[in-house]
């Protein structure tokens, strides 16, 4: 699982994308504030872009990859394939 927090961010301007097990997150932040008075006009722009890329290990379900967004925070789940879960052994710890 990938969780990253985009405070300001809305979903709609984040794109995930898949490519050579190399998952990339964009965003990009456009905040306008404008004020007006008999005496002064403010106007303020603000813009910013991110972009992260990971490279995912063997054994994730490439069609089950889902993503969430809520309050600011954006949720990516990786699940393993059968095949991977089936791979993991645990190992017991004896004494000496």
């Amino acid at each position: 699982e990938i969780t990253a927090e985009l405070p300001g961010i809305d979903e709609k301007n984040v794109e995930i994308k898949l490519a050579n097990r190399t998952l990339t997150i964009k965003g990009e932040k456009t905040e306008e504030k404008e004020e007006k008075d008999k005496d002064y006009y403010l106007s303020e722009r603000r813009y910013g872009s991110f972009q992260r890329s990971f490279q995912l290990p063997e054994g994730v379900d490439a069609d089950k990859i889902d993503a969430s967004f809520a309050k600011g925070v954006l949720t990516v789940k990786l699940p393993k394939t059968a095949e991977a879960q089936k791979a993991e052994k645990k190992i017991t710890v004896k004494a000496a």
